[in-house]
């Protein structure tokens, strides 16, 4: 399959590759598929790229990777809608809003994507728990990140990203966002 993104170019994926949100995103329910990109020019985000829009992709990172201690717990009903085993535990993902200066940017932990890898199914929860913000600042604790780790990209210590769609060629990817921190 083939999609012409706006951001990347041409992106070719399999249908395995797609996950499949059954509600879509909140803000955006009419969009349910969505692929994973993993850029090579981007050292910190992975791409949450629709399907349906070629225009809508957004940044994302795992709340672990930018210090946030996530125990999450989903209720039954998330559980059973996204096909979670007892056993199985999802991955979850922040949406990242970057502004125009980004050291404002902030991660959505109050609502992340939780999914199920297996099934390949996916789904935005809005979480309970009021310690968690939907605009929590990150761009000091990825800056205080990459200065522990400065021969590691950011993204490298992503767990989720084993299943993402790799963009192998640099000359499709189109940044128009400084990620230097």
């Amino acid at each position: 399959m083939v999609i012409n993104t706006t951001r990347f170019g041409q992106i070719e994926f399999n249908s395995e590759d797609i996950f499949t949100f059954p509600e879509g995103l909140l803000g955006f329910q009419d969009l349910r598929q969505f692929i994973l990109l993993d850029d090579p020019n981007d050292d910190i985000f992975a791409w949450l790229q629709s399907c349906e829009l070629p225009s809508i992709a957004f940044p994302v990172l795992e709340p672990e990777i930018f210090g946030q201690y996530y125990n999450v717990s989903l209720t039954k009903n998330e559980n059973e809608l996204l096909k979670l085993t007892p056993e199985q535990k999802p991955t979850f993902m922040s949406i990242i809003t970057i502004p125009d200066d980004p050291t404002q940017m902030t991660a959505n932990v109050k609502a992340p994507i939780a999914i199920n890898m297996n099934h390949k199914i996916a789904r935005q929860c809005v979480l309970q728990d009021n310690h968690l913000a939907i605009r929590e600042p990150i761009f000091v604790k990825l800056q205080s990140r990459v200065v522990q780790n400065p021969n590691t990209s950011i993204k490298s210590m992503s767990t989720g990203l084993g299943f993402a769609v790799k963009i192998n060629d640099k000359e499709n990817s189109k940044p128009d966002i400084d990620h230097s921190l």
